[in-house]
């Protein structure tokens, strides 16, 4: 990757950045498209971490991970501690792998 490239990449994000601030006065969401942006917000974030969870390098990641990542979701939306809810994940799959269960 060339340093222009670098440079154009980090002018764009910082662009990107900036237009939040200086169009806030000047732009009039309706309530309904901030509450459907939030949704999309959520959707999307969901939808990478189901994806994180299930593939890796073009195929199926295995089952460790997927439960991994089950028991971390169902601990998060019990409203568990995050410290809880990282160690809870980490070692669901750790056993798994562990006992070769879930290969």
């Amino acid at each position: 990757m060339t340093l222009g490239v670098v440079f154009a990449l980090a002018a764009g994000t910082y662009a990107m950045r900036l237009a939040g601030p200086l169009l806030r006065g000047r732009l009039q969401i309706s309530p309904q498209w901030e509450q459907l942006m939030s949704i999309a917000a959520i959707v999307l974030l969901g939808a990478f971490v189901a994806t994180s969870a299930v593939f890796e390098s073009g195929g199926f990641a295995g089952w460790a991970r997927f439960a991994g990542v089950a028991v971390g979701g169902v601990l998060a939306w019990r409203r568990a501690p995050f410290v809880l809810v990282v160690v809870a994940a980490a070692a669901t799959t750790a056993l798994l792998h562990l006992f070769e269960l879930a290969v």
